[in-house]
């Protein structure tokens, strides 16, 4: 009887949506009767879900940056290569993708899926450098995973030249279309019932954009004064971001009250609704080339101006804060019934998952024209959902347009629920990814594409 597949996962990093991509991907290969291993962060929300899962769960103590640590994070990954034995190794995120290449070096098929690209990240002499090492290290990928053909336009156009298969990112929508609806959802989380609530959900960094919504607010204050906006998500930028807020308060003549936790609400250590940080990190110029036209940043002029607006106001009270931070949370799909709206204000991405989870509840997207955004909006919507990444005024203007108009958002909500629920299932999504393991599996190693194992 031939055993079963054995694949290995090495991420990096352990939350967000790589983690739970990743989850869902090895609940449905545990289904199938693979034997699943995960190298990761310990302690993360991907250690700790895989093996309640019932996964092989390895420790692997690595950083989100390359580093003075990547080669001892790559004999440890070579390690647990010779102590699982896998069939296959799926590296999943840039920094994985070098530690897992480096230490396989195509002795045992490699599938590598970038979740966006590194030099997506970075510019300058960085970004080249990173180009440069996604294109060497296609000789020891048998397989790159893409979540969008604009993702794989943009690898192709960066000269990586390596079998590629585009397997979209999907959801669960049992998680998101069954629940309370959203005046119960607001009752449970301690938010208005009334008043127009945006929700963003991300990880807090530079690569999310929440800085740039934060910009955006005080004019869509000026346009919707009742208007509510909650960061869901913790990460680098949490500080910075809530000293960037304090300020924003709800006009005194506004309807409605402010954003309260709920009795029972368990936010994450340090949460304190619209407090917090200091001047975001500038954007920097975008010098990547892509397949499409990339915006350029906003001035320095226009960034000041907003974040000006905000620094020289006072701090708000508890109850007048129009910004609240959630924190981490373990489950998202709260937040998004609550939602009027909710906004994925990217620089970049491969496909966000946010957008599909909140579209399979029912809930209308407003996101930034990056990599993926278009393909996973339903046809159509592109004029009332989509805007420029790194443009605070076009993203104000298209949030208050679809906050003033509520007839729109439910038929926006609803027709994206269809289509989510048709195209993005996450079913779909790994049993493609079953075929591509067939595939990579069943070729014959050639030995040209051989290197050696790196040293212990």
């Amino acid at each position: 009887m031939r055993s079963p597949l054995t694949a290995l996962h090495v991420v990096q990093p352990g939350d967000g949506g790589v983690a739970r991509v990743v989850t869902d991907v090895i609940a449905a290969q545990l289904d199938l009767g693979m034997r699943v291993a995960v190298a990761c962060p310990p302690g993360t929300p991907l250690a700790l879900a895989a093996g309640a899962r019932g996964a092989e769960v390895h420790p692997w103590r690595a950083g989100r940056e390359p580093g003075p640590r990547l080669v001892a994070e790559s004999r440890r990954v070579a390690a647990l290569v010779d102590l699982v034995r896998p069939d296959l190794v799926h590296a999943h995120s840039a920094k994985a993708g070098l530690a897992a290449r480096i230490a396989v070096r195509g002795r045992i098929p490699t599938v590598y899926q970038p979740h966006a690209w590194s030099f997506e990240a970075v510019d300058g002499v960085t970004g080249a450098l990173a180009r440069r090492w996604e294109r060497w290290a296609a000789r020891w990928t048998d397989r790159v995973i893409c979540v969008s053909e604009a993702e794989r336009r943009r690898g192709e156009h960066a000269g990586v030249r390596a079998p590629c298969s585009v397997i979209h990112n999907g959801v669960d929508a049992r998680r998101f279309t069954a629940g309370p609806g959203r005046a119960a959802a607001r009752a449970a989380l301690g938010l208005p019932p009334t008043a127009p609530l945006v929700v963003c959900v991300g990880r807090l960094c530079r690569q999310k954009g929440q800085d740039v919504l934060l910009d955006a607010w005080p004019a869509v204050l000026a346009r919707v004064p009742d208007a509510r906006l909650v960061l869901v998500g913790d990460g680098p930028e949490a500080e910075a971001l809530r000293t960037a807020a304090a300020g924003l308060c709800v006009p005194a003549a506004a309807p409605g009250v402010g954003l309260a936790p709920a009795a029972g609400f368990a936010p994450a250590a340090g949460f304190a609704p619209g407090t917090g940080p200091g001047p975001r990190a500038a954007a920097g110029p975008r010098t990547e080339p892509g397949p499409g036209p990339r915006p350029g940043p906003r001035t320095a002029a226009a960034a000041g101006t907003a974040t000006a607006s905000r620094t020289a106001a006072a701090p708000c009270g508890a109850a007048d804060r129009a910004v609240t931070f959630a924190g981490a949370v373990t489950d998202t799909a709260p937040w998004y019934r609550a939602a009027d709206l909710v906004v994925q204000p990217s620089r970049w991405e491969g496909m966000a998952l946010a957008p599909l989870e909140a579209m399979a509840g029912g809930r209308p997207v407003l996101l930034t024209d990056v990599d993926g955004a278009r393909e996973s909006l339903p046809p159509g919507q592109e004029a009332h959902c989509l805007v420029r990444p790194d443009d605070p005024a076009a993203l104000a203007d298209a949030l208050t347009a679809l906050l003033r108009r509520p007839v729109l958002r439910e038929a926006l909500g609803r027709r994206a629920q269809q289509h989510v629920l048709r195209r993005f299932d996450v079913r779909r999504a790994n049993a493609a990814l079953a075929d591509v393991y067939r595939e990579v599996t069943a070729a014959p190693r050639h030995r040209h594409e051989l290197g050696e194992p790196i040293s212990q």
